[in-house]
């Protein structure tokens, strides 16, 4: 489905009040929306902070987790990052998220990951990914839109790990970026805007893969009668800012230079529309299939203080899955 014709059936659900499911790609080029009593049908599968169209099952019968992990060769990450830190001295950009893919093997497939994983936002597109995602897009309720970028990560394990990543001077600028960010993204939509909760530390995952992450809560007030636009407001927030940078439009560019091929789903939204507010996330903690083979999606923000191990480092640490207890 093109883009706009996406902008203009998700604003006619909303003129109507009519619940459905949404599913954007970070380019912008295969979007998906049916009616919300359809998804299943379409092979998706949800779990959106509590809400689904997929009945709990039974986990006891699963065998312990088993993971592997195929990193990248470091060299690879470097070119990448030494593209982009030339980019970032030029003034092209000022953060960039820089992401690559981790063949993993697992003896989970993707749909049990999907009932094992714990995340508040989940999802499953037939046989082609899974996502289990800690981090909200924008969520509306009533008048009112939030939006929590995370941005700053560290293993949970390290010693110190809260108290070290709030104080680390190269997470502390590529958070207040995000931050400034948003809030103009969310300027163009909507008044008011404020930051209500800055700089937060949450725990993704759990036992040794476990990380901290930094995330800040924004709001603001939008229109009346927002509904019948909500197409139109998803489409000015795009991409995200948190996985994609600042300036946005040249970042992107940066992007695809420094990666080499299309991200797809992962790094793209997907949410719920209920007829009078909306919850979306931002498709990370992601892994796809390609034939045979699992990749897990992930990678970090970029700044000119960043160092090439240190976020080399942080994009392996990301290749975990949090599972329920």
């Amino acid at each position: 489905m093109p883009f706009n014709r996406f902008i203009s059936q998700a604003n006619a659900f909303g003129k109507r009040r009519r619940p459905f499911f949404f599913l954007i790609d970070f380019e912008q080029r295969k979007p998906l929306i049916f009616p919300l009593s359809e998804a299943a049908s379409q092979g998706i599968r949800f779990d959106i902070r509590g809400r689904t169209n997929t009945p709990d099952e039974e986990n006891d019968r699963l065998p312990e987790l088993e993971l592997t992990a195929s990193p990248i060769a470091f060299e690879r990450y470097k070119n990448g990052f030494d593209l982009v830190q030339r980019e970032l001295q030029k003034g092209n950009s000022y953060l960039l998220n820089l992401t690559y893919p981790t063949a993993i093997a697992t003896n989970y497939n993707l749909a049990e990951i999907f009932q094992r994983s714990r995340a508040p936002y989940k999802l499953l597109l037939d046989k082609r990914f899974v996502c289990f995602s800690p981090e909200c897009f924008v969520r509306i309720e009533g008048e009112r839109i939030f939006t929590y970028p995370m941005k700053g990560t560290i293993k949970a394990s390290e010693p110190d790990a809260e108290k070290r990543l709030l104080n680390d001077e190269k997470e502390r600028r590529e958070h207040y970026t995000i931050v400034d960010l948003m809030r103009n993204d969310l300027a163009t939509v909507a008044e008011m805007i404020e930051v209500r909760r800055f700089r937060y530390v949450e725990r993704v995952g759990n036992g040794e893969r476990a990380v901290l992450q930094t995330s800040s809560e924004i709001c603001g007030r939008l229109p009346e009668n927002w509904q019948a636009h909500i197409g139109s407001i998803l489409a000015e927030l795009l991409p995200a800012g948190s996985i994609s940078g600042a300036p946005k439009e040249k970042t992107v560019e940066i992007i695809r230079r420094a990666e080499g091929s299309e991200r797809g789903y992962y790094t793209g939204i997907f949410g719920i529309f209920s007829g009078d507010g909306l919850d979306s996330a931002v498709a990370i903690r992601f892994i796809e299939r390609q034939g045979e083979q699992l990749y897990f999606r992930s990678g970090g923000g970029i700044t000119r203080h960043s160092v090439a191990e240190n976020e080399y480092a942080e994009l392996i640490a990301k290749v975990s899955i949090p599972l329920k207890e």
